[in-house]
C-alpha cells in the first residue's frame, strides 16, 4: 500500500519511518483504550451489568486507597473521571494492577503484568542484548495471556489492532535506531504548535500559508537579532524571571547535579518546639522504647568505631535531639524525569501532620548492614520511617531514622503480579526487632507499598492516609517509577 507522503521517496519504507510512540501506542493506546476497557467489558459479561458495577466500584476504592508517594498522582474517586490525559494514564498504570488482583482471573492479571513489564523495559535509556531478550519474552507472554479476552467473549474478532501490533516492532526498532526512552509524537507536536498553530492564529485565516511562512521568517530574524545585540552589548541579557520560593515538599524530580552515588540528606529545618531531651520520649505512647533504642544504636556505633573499647552496657545519653520532618534522597535514575546527567531527587516524609492533615510516614528501601550475594531476596530491606532526627554524642554528629521493619513473605515475587510481598505484622526475631534506629546513610530512596487486597472488599472508612496502618500484607510496587522497576525486577 502506497503512502502519499513517501510516494516520491524511492527507497522509503513506511514501516521503518514509523518510530515507537510510547505514549500513544502503549500508555494511552494499549493500556487505557484496550486493557482497561476490556476488563470492564469482561466484568459485565461475567457478572452482568449490575454486579459488574459493584466490582468496578470496588476497583475504584482500591485505587483511592493507594498510599501517597512522591510524584504519584492521586485518584480520590478511583478511575471514574471523564477526560483522560496522558498523565492520568501514566499514573493509573502504576496502581491499577494491585487494584484488579483478586477480582479478575489470574490470566488477566498476568496479561497486565506482561504488558507493564514490556513498557518499563522498553523505556530504559540504555539497552543490552539481555534487556532486549527480556523485552521479547514479555511480548510473548503478553500475546499468550491476552487470549483470555477472546476466550471470554470480549474480543471475539481477535486482536487486529494497530497500536498493539506496533509492540511487535519495538525489538527491531531498538536494534536499528537505539533506545526510544521517552520518545512519543508529543515531541514533534510541541514543535508543530510553534511552527504552525501559533502562526495560523496570527493570520487572517484566508490563504494563510504565505502569511504563516512570513511570520516564522520574521520571528527567526528577530531572535537572531536579539542574540547579536546581546553579544554586542547593545541590550542587556534578559534576566530569568524570579520564581516564588516553593516549599521543600514540591522540590522533587530532575536535578542537574553531576552523577554520583546515591545519598540521603535531612532537611535543614526543624521545629523549635521539638528541641528537647530524648529522655522525655520514654513515656511517649507511640514510641515507648525510643530511649532504649537510641542507647542501643549508640552502643553499636561506638563498638563499630572503636572495637578496642567494646561496650557491653548501654551508654548514658542526655543530649538534646532535633526532629526533622523530611529528608531528600538523591540518586541516579536516567529513565525517570531527571537532569541531563541522570540525577533525580525525591523527598521522604515523616510528618505527624502532613499539610495540616493526617500524618504521613513514608516507606523506604534500606541497604543491609551485611550484603548477602546468595540471598534470594532483593539486596535491600523495606521499612517505614516514623521519625527523622539528628543529635550530637561525644562530639560526633548523627543523622538517624526510627524505622519499622517489614519482612519478606517469600523467596520469590508473586507469580501473577510480579511484585514482592512484605508483611507488616511480624513480631520480629532475635537478630532484628520490629523497631530500630538506623543512620540515614543506609536509606536508598522512598518505596511505595500497596495493600494486598485479595478478594476482600476495602472497608469504606479506609483512605490513602491510613491504609498502611490497616492492612498487614503489601505489594512492593515496582511499577511506581522506572528506577523502582530496575531495582525490583527479577528477569
Amino acid at each position: 500500500m502506497e503512502c502519499p507522503f513517501t510516494n516520491d521517496f524511492p527507497r522509503a519504507d513506511i514501516h521503518e519511518l514509523l518510530s515507537p510512540d510510547l505514549l500513544h501506542q502503549l500508555i494511552k493506546g494499549t493500556f487505557k483504550d484496550h486493557l482497561v476497557d476490556w476488563i470492564g467489558e469482561f466484568l459485565s459479561l461475567r457478572h452482568g451489568p449490575v454486579h459488574s458495577q459493584v466490582v468496578m466500584t470496588e476497583i475504584d476504592r482500591r485505587i483511592a486507597a493507594a498510599p501517597p508517594f512522591t510524584g504519584l498522582r492521586r485518584f480520590p474517586e478511583g478511575r471514574g473521571f471523564k477526560q483522560w490525559t496522558g498523565d492520568d494514564s501514566k499514573a493509573l498504570m502504576k496502581v491499577y494492577l494491585p487494584a484488579v488482583d483478586g477480582l479478575v482471573p489470574s490470566e488477566i492479571v498476568r496479561t497486565m503484568r506482561a504488558f507493564l513489564e514490556f513498557c518499563y523495559i522498553a523505556r530504559r535509556d540504555v539497552h543490552t542484548p539481555e534487556s532486549l531478550d527480556q523485552l521479547e519474552e514479555a511480548v510473548e507472554r503478553f500475546h499468550d495471556y491476552r487470549e483470555v479476552f477472546q476466550e471470554e467473549g470480549v474480543r471475539v474478532e481477535g486482536f487486529s489492532l494497530p497500536r498493539q501490533h506496533s509492540i511487535k516492532h519495538y525489538y527491531d526498532a531498538i536494534w536499528d535506531f537505539g533506545a526510544p526512552n521517552g520518545l512519543c509524537s508529543s515531541i514533534t507536536e510541541s514543535k508543530h504548535i510553534k511552527a504552525v498553530k501559533e502562526p495560523w492564529r496570527r493570520s487572517n485565516r484566508f490563504q494563510a500559508l504565505g502569511q504563516m511562512l512570513t511570520t516564522n521568517q520574521r520571528l527567526d530574524k528577530l531572535a537572531a537579532s536579539r542574540v547579536d545585540f546581546i553579544n554586542r552589548g547593545m541590550i542587556e541579557q534578559p534576566s530569568k524571571p524570579k520564581q516564588a520560593c516553593l516549599p521543600s515538599t514540591d522540590d522533587d524530580g530532575a536535578i542537574d547535579d553531576p552523577r554520583s552515588p546515591g545519598y540521603v540528606k535531612l532537611s535543614s529545618r526543624f521545629k523549635r518546639q521539638h528541641h528537647f531531651n530524648s529522655a522525655a520520649l520514654t513515656s511517649h505512647p507511640d514510641r515507648p522504647t525510643f530511649n532504649r533504642l537510641l542507647r542501643e544504636f549508640l552502643r553499636n556505633q561506638v563498638n563499630a568505631l572503636n572495637p578496642s573499647m567494646f561496650l557491653t552496657e548501654l551508654p548514658v545519653f542526655d543530649e538534646p535531639i532535633f526532629i526533622h520532618y523530611s529528608a531528600a534522597a538523591t540518586f541516579y535514575a536516567p529513565s525517570d524525569p531527571s537532569g541531563i546527567r541522570g540525577m533525580r531527587r525525591e523527598h521522604i516524609r515523616a510528618n505527624p501532620s502532613w499539610r495540616g492533615g493526617a500524618p504521613r510516614f513514608d516507606c523506604v528501601y534500606v541497604k543491609p548492614e551485611v550484603c548477602h550475594e546468595d540471598s534470594p531476596h532483593p539486596q535491600f530491606d523495606v521499612a517505614r520511617v516514623f521519625m527523622l532526627f539528628s543529635f550530637k554524642f561525644h562530639g560526633q554528629q548523627y543523622e538517624c531514622a526510627l524505622v519499622h521493619w517489614f519482612k519478606w513473605t517469600d523467596y520469590h515475587p508473586d507469580e501473577d503480579t510480579g511484585m514482592w510481598i512484605v508483611d507488616r505484622g511480624h513480631a520480629g526475631d532475635a537478630s532484628r526487632p520490629v523497631l530500630s534506629i538506623i543512620p540515614i546513610q543506609r536509606i536508598l530512596r522512598a518505596a511505595h507499598l500497596i495493600p494486598m487486597f485479595g478478594q476482600t472488599n476495602v472497608p469504606p472508612d479506609i483512605s490513602a492516609t491510613d491504609s498502611l496502618d490497616r492492612f498487614r500484607l503489601f505489594y512492593v510496587n515496582k511499577y511506581v517509577d522506572h528506577h523502582a522497576f530496575e531495582i525490583l525486577h527479577s528477569p
